[in-house]
């Protein structure tokens, strides 16, 4: 657990994380989860690593922070990302309570949040968490673009 971090360092967290996750042949998406102000949980995508398809590192980091925490619910916990959530990851978010999402870049392909199937606003949806997109935008963004740039 990191303590006495300020908000807009957790964003630069997860970019950290996400950077190397890159550098590790990983999409570079990072994934940091605050209650107060600690880190409790941080993550990066290991679906290769782990050859595992929900390795996401949202889904990596609710599992981290409910364990840290002692519960599956996450009512005061906020969750920071690179990349706008999946459809999977916006129900684990929902499922978790997550109090705050904060997402970096846009996904217009398999984001679920403000783009596709747009989960929060899903009538089946339980919980929806005050949403916060492109915080650090530009970095996350740029990331992704390099890494899928190197590989095509």
């Amino acid at each position: 657990m990191i303590r006495g971090m300020t908000a807009p360092s957790f964003m630069d967290l997860a970019l950290k994380t996400a950077k190397n996750a890159g550098k590790a042949g990983e999409v570079p998406i990072g994934c940091v989860i605050v209650r107060g102000y600690e880190v409790i949980a941080t993550a990066a995508n290991r679906t290769l690593t782990d050859r595992d398809p929900t390795a996401h590192a949202e889904i990596l980091a609710l599992r981290q922070a409910a364990e840290a925490i002692g519960t599956e619910r996450l009512v005061d916990c906020d969750l920071y990302v690179t990349l706008e959530p999946c459809t999977m990851c916006a129900g684990a978010i929902s499922l978790a309570r997550i109090r705050r999402l904060y997402y970096g870049a846009t996904d217009a392909k398999g984001g679920a949040v403000e783009s596709g199937v747009r989960f929060f606003a899903s009538p089946t949806c339980h919980h929806v968490p005050e949403v916060y997109s492109a915080v650090g935008e530009t970095e996350a963004a740029t990331l992704l673009k390099d890494f899928f740039k190197v590989r095509r």
